[in-house]
């Protein structure tokens, strides 16, 4: 579990975690290569030099696009590609084009935008493959600025390791490279006080520095805020410890504001969280989370948004809790927490709590499968802010509505919240089985997902009258069941043990 606590970090420099280059010829250590700095006014799309021939197929381009650096050329398994790097501060308009025997890589950490000062739209066409070489190498997208990540179910967009990319990660492989980070001018409910925008803390100014990079700044008081679109993106191998407790995740998403389009998402074995919400507005759908090794789910800071066909599937033999909710440590801070999950899909594979709710905030579970294959309960919740209503901004207990478990103990009090009091709140809602048989389906090595009888057995609630976000669909969970193709062509691990090969580089 990451530390909440909110400080500023002092992020090691690019090269310190640099890696040693293999030769002119190859891949380029964090913080070498250009800067890309696109004026203001300037930018444009990238085209490839006039006149360079198509590459056969396996074999690398001859340059690279405007406003990336020529690194050489790097083996990918199935042949060679150009690798040109991006790094820097982007200011304008950079588009990342999809071109035969080219792929990117990103150098120290690659910001999108200055908070406060020029801003920058980074633009990433379908199909592309783009790698980070150690924990050193992320994106970050800083307020007021915008990320359009949109793939499609053919041509996913793919952030990734180097090894990946090189075929030497495997299925245990973690923790590779950086990460995504979105920061959003959304309201949050952790305020760093004392600061100019916020001498007293006041919420109806608050701002925080996010964890991972240095002093990078999210929240403000915009929640329809847009950080620009990411859809059909897989995200593998990420995740670092900058300093103890202080990590990367594979997304993060702070302050982000629901003017921020963020479906058909995947995180693949990150060492940290898979996708974690610092305060913010920004719904997410068809979001797939494999193999992480601490909470594939987290939300803190005063998020409030709705999450439809999620599914989490832990780390064998590793990993946390599937979701953790908290609001920092503070049971009474406002904007108070209100996450709402239809059609979930969790397994817990590491013997840890399929979910944690704490913190004072408010949560909801409609039509969701929760199940455990290594010991551990299904629900822990801690705190009495959080069965309580207290407050205005505060909207109960938590709700449970249509939810199918199957784990080896369905509650559990670790000192706070007795079971008998989570069964009370379990069984307020309608159509929910505390301890289940689960027949989930699997269909490739661990990751059992696809309904079966018992699953299919259960009545949906009609999500649609909560927020008009959620579809109403005739099944609980993620997935109804082998005919349901919403994850499939865009996603690695479910469908066959493929995210450990290499990406494709036309």
């Amino acid at each position: 579990m990451i530390s909440k606590q909110l400080r500023t970090v002092f992020f090691a420099s690019a090269a310190a975690l640099a890696v040693t280059a293999c030769g002119a010829d190859d891949v380029a250590s964090p913080g070498e290569g250009n800067l890309v700095v696109i004026p203001g006014g300037g930018g444009g799309t990238p085209t490839p030099t006039p006149g360079t021939p198509t590459p056969t197929p396996g074999t690398p381009a001859a340059d690279c696009p405007e406003g990336t650096a020529n690194v050489g050329t790097i083996e990918t398994g199935g042949g060679s590609a150009r690798n040109c790097q991006i790094s820097g501060v982007i200011q304008g308009n950079l588009t990342i084009p999809k071109r035969d025997g080219t792929i990117y890589s990103l150098s120290g950490g690659v910001e999108v935008g200055i908070d406060g000062g020029a801003q920058g739209i980074l633009t990433i066409e379908p199909g592309v493959v783009l790698f980070g070489s150690s924990g050193g190498d992320f994106l970050m997208v800083n307020r007021g600025s915008q990320l359009f990540a949109e793939g499609n179910a053919s041509a996913p967009i793919i952030f990734t390791s180097r090894q990946n990319v090189e075929g030497t990660a495997g299925v245990d492989s973690i923790g590779q490279w950086g990460g995504i980070v979105l920061l959003g001018r959304a309201p949050i409910s952790d305020c760093a006080t004392g600061g100019a925008s916020n001498p007293g803390g006041s919420r109806d100014d608050c701002e925080a520095i996010v964890e991972g990079p240095s002093n990078a700044v999210y929240g403000g008081t915009l929640p329809g805020d847009s950080s620009g679109r990411l859809s059909y993106v897989q995200v593998r191998y990420p995740g670092f410890e900058v300093s103890p407790g202080n990590e990367l995740n594979g997304i993060t998403l702070a302050g982000v504001g629901s003017g921020t389009f963020f479906q058909n998402i995947q995180v693949h074995n990150s060492s940290d969280d898979g996708v974690e919400w610092f305060g913010g507005r920004v719904n997410g759908k068809n979001l797939v989370m494999t193999g992480i090794d601490d909470d594939s789910v987290d939300s803190d800071s005063g998020y409030k948004g709705h999450n439809q066909f999620v599914l989490a599937v832990q780390r064998v033999g590793g990993g946390d809790h599937v979701m953790e909710a908290d609001s920092n440590g503070d049971e009474d801070a406002e904007p108070r927490q209100d996450h709402k999950l239809a059609n979930v899909t969790f397994v817990s594979s590491g013997g840890d709590h399929v979910i944690l709710l704490r913190g004072g905030g408010d949560y909801a579970f409609y039509n969701s499968i929760l199940t455990s294959q290594a010991g551990g309960a299904c629900i822990d919740i801690d705190s009495a802010t959080t069965i309580q209503t207290t407050g205005p901004d505060e909207n109960g207990p938590p709700v449970f509505e249509s939810v199918f478990m199957s784990c080896p103990t369905a509650f559990v009090d670790d000192g706070n919240i007795t079971v008998a009091q989570i069964q009370t709140l379990f069984n307020a809602g309608r159509n929910n089985t505390a301890n289940g048989t689960s027949t989930l389906v699997n269909v490739a090595a661990a990751y059992p997902f696809i309904n079966g009888a018992n699953e299919n057995g259960v009545t949906p609630f009609a999500v649609s009258a909560i927020n008009s976000f959620f579809e109403d669909v005739d099944y609980i969970g993620a997935v109804k069941d082998a005919n349901d193709t919403r994850f499939q062509g865009w996603t690695c691990g479910l469908y066959a043990n493929d995210c450990a090969s290499a990406p494709t580089i036309s």
